[in-house]
C-alpha cells in the first residue's frame, strides 16, 4: 500500500463530517532486522516491541511484519505508527495468560480491570494497522464455553482439555475463570480497582483483540481480525476513526464474540468490511448507566456503509450500553445474512441516554433467525408489558430514527416496536420497506411511527398487532402490508 493511498480524508456524506486518515512518513522498519522470526515458534514479543519503539524514535513510519507465522505477546502502539502485516503474514498471539498484564480499562460500559489487548493503545496520535494479513488473538485459550451451542463431540473435546464444567452447562479454562465473575463484580460493586485484587482472576478478565482507548487518527485497513477472547475491535473515546476493508470473524458460538464496538466516538468511517461473528457484529456504544452518564460523551457522525455480516447476534446493533448517547448516524447499502437479528436497536431501564437522528437505508437480509427489525427497551427484562415507571435520568429516549429502502426475506418477527410504558419509541419512520417473515409487525409503547410504502407478509403469525401505542399511521401501504 503507497503512501498516497492512505493519506488524506474520507468524504463526508450527507450532514456527516468529514474522517481524518493518518498520515506517515515514509520511513520502514521491518521486525526481521530486529531478530523476529516467522517460524510460528519464536517468541518475537521482543522483536516486536524493539520495531515498534526504534521507528517511534526515528519520528514515526511503517513496521513491517513479512510473510510468516510471527508469534507474539502483547503489541503496545506508539503514536505515528502505522503496523503493516504484509499478505502471507499470520500473527498469533501467546496463549500464555502470564504474557497479558492486568490494565486498567473500560468494559460493557462500566471501568474495569482487564487483560491487555493484544494489539493496544491509549491517547495516540496517528495510528494505523494495515495489509492483508492476518492477526489471530488466540481467544479460544480464554474464553468459556456453552454446552448448549457445542455438538456433543465438540463438547467432549473440550472438556478432555481439562478445564472445570460448572452447574449451569459452561466450560471454563480454568477453576479461577469459572470464579471470576462473582468474584471481580464484587470487587467492582465496592469501587476497589487496586489491579493486584484482580490477578486470581485474570482468565476470566478476558482482553479484547484490538484495544484503543483516547486516540485521534485511527486506520484498521486490510486485515483478518479473528479469534479474539472477547470483542474483537474495540475504539473508545477516539475520533477520526476509519476501518475500511477488514475481515473480522469470531465462532459462532464464542461468548461476546462481537466483531466492532464502537464505543464513545466520533467522526467514524466503517466501510467494505466483513464480519462472522458470535456476538453483535457492529454495534455502537456509549458507557453504561450512571458512569456512562457522567462520562457523558455519545457515539456520533458515524457513517457505515457497503458491510456483509454472516453470524451474529444483530448486524447493526445500537445499545445496550448507550448512556452516553448515540447520534447522527448513517448506514446503508449492507448485507446481514444469517443472523439473529437485523437491525437492532436495545436498552433497558437505568441506562438513560439518548439515540437519535439515524438514517438506514438500502439494507438487505436474508435468513435472519429472531427479527429483521427490532427496537427493544426491554433488554434483560422479562416482562413482555411492564408498568409505567417513574421518568428519570435512568430512563433512556429512542427517536428520530428513519429506515427506507429496505428489505427482509425470512425471519421469525418482521417488525418488534417495543418502548416503555413510561417513554415510548418516538418518531419512528419507515418507507419503502419488505419483510417476509412468520410474525408480521408488532407495535408496543410506541408513538408518532409511520409506515409508508411498507409490505409486510406475515405467513402465519398475526400480520400487525398494537398494544399502547398512538399515532401509527400506514400510508400508500400495499394489501399485503396488512395480510
Amino acid at each position: 500500500m503507497t503512501e498516497q493511498q492512505i493519506a488524506g480524508s474520507e468524504p463526508a456524506t450527507g450532514s456527516m463530517k468529514e474522517v481524518r486518515i493518518p498520515v506517515f512518513p515514509d520511513s520502514a522498519w521491518v521486525v526481521t532486522d530486529f531478530g523476529a522470526k516467522g517460524d510460528g515458534i519464536t517468541d518475537n514479543t521482543k522483536a516486536f516491541q524493539d520495531a515498534i519503539e526504534a521507528c517511534s524514535a526515528g519520528g514515526g513510519g511503517t513496521v513491517v511484519i513479512p510473510a510468516g507465522i510471527w508469534l507474539t505477546g502483547p503489541i503496545r502502539l506508539r503514536s505515528k505508527i502505522r503496523l503493516h502485516a504484509e499478505q502471507g503474514a499470520l500473527v498469533t498471539f501467546s496463549r500464555s495468560f502470564d504474557d497479558y498484564p492486568l490494565i486498567r480499562s473500560n468494559y460493557e460500559g462500566l471501568d474495569a480491570v482487564r487483560a491487555m489487548p493484544p494489539i493496544y493503545g491509549e491517547n495516540l496520535t496517528d495510528i494505523a494497522v494495515t495489509g492483508g494479513g492476518v492477526f489471530d488473538g488466540s481467544g479460544d485459550a480464554w474464553r468459556c464455553v456453552k454446552k448448549h451451542k457445542m455438538t456433543e463431540r465438540q463438547w467432549n473435546e473440550r472438556i478432555s482439555q481439562g478445564g472445570v464444567v460448572d452447574g449451569g452447562g459452561l466450560w471454563w479454562p480454568t477453576r479461577e475463570a469459572s470464579e471470576g465473575r462473582r468474584a471481580t463484580e464484587a470487587l467492582q460493586a465496592n469501587g476497589l480497582m487496586d489491579i493486584a485484587l484482580y490477578e486470581p482472576y485474570k482468565v476470566y478478565l478476558r482482553p479484547v483483540l484490538v484495544g484503543l482507548t483516547g486516540c485521534s487518527g485511527v486506520l484498521l485497513d486490510g486485515p483478518t481480525f479473528q479469534n479474539s477472547g472477547s470483542w474483537c475491535l474495540h475504539p473508545r473515546l477516539c475520533e477520526h476513526v476509519t476501518i475500511r476493508r477488514v475481515t473480522v470473524r469470531n465462532p459462532w458460538h464464542s461468548v461476546n464474540g462481537d466483531g466492532l464496538d464502537l464505543d464513545s466516538c466520533r467522526y467514524a468511517n466503517i466501510h467494505d468490511c466483513f464480519f462472522d461473528v458470535g456476538d453483535d457484529a457492529i454495534c455502537l456504544k456509549s458507557g453504561k448507566n450512571e458512569q456512562g452518564r457522567r462520562t457523558g460523551v455519545p457515539t456520533e457522525y458515524v457513517t457505515i456503509r457497503n458491510c456483509i455480516v454472516y453470524h451474529g447476534h444483530g448486524g447493526f446493533t445500537v445499545g445496550s450500553e448507550m448512556s452516553g448517547g448515540i447520534r447522527h448516524i448513517e448506514v446503508s447499502d449492507c448485507m446481514f445474512i444469517g443472523t439473529d437479528n437485523g437491525l437492532r436497536f436495545k436498552s433497558t431501564r437505568g441506562r438513560g441516554g439518548i439515540v437519535e437522528n439515524i438514517r438506514i437505508s438500502n439494507v438487505r437480509m436474508k435468513d435472519i433467525e429472531k427479527s429483521g427489525i427490532v427496537f427493544d427497551m426491554y433488554y434483560e427484562i422479562q416482562d413482555d408489558y411492564a408498568a409505567p415507571a417513574p421518568v428519570t435520568e435512568g430512563t433512556p429516549c429512542f427517536r428520530d430514527i428513519t429506515i427506507t429502502d429496505t428489505c427482509c426475506l425470512g425471519a421469525r418477527q418482521g417488525i418488534f416496536l417495543r418502548g416503555l410504558p413510561e417513554r415510548a419509541l418516538q418518531r419512528l419512520k419507515f418507507e419503502r420497506v419488505t419483510v417476509s417473515s412468520e410474525e408480521g409487525l408488532a407495535c408496543i409503547d410506541a408513538e408518532d411511527v409511520l409506515f409508508r410504502d411498507v409490505k409486510i407478509i406475515a405467513r402465519t403469525g398475526p400480520a400487525y398487532r398494537e398494544h399502547n401505542s398512538r399515532g401509527i399511521r400506514f400510508v400508500d401501504a400495499s394489501e399485503a402490508a396488512v395480510r
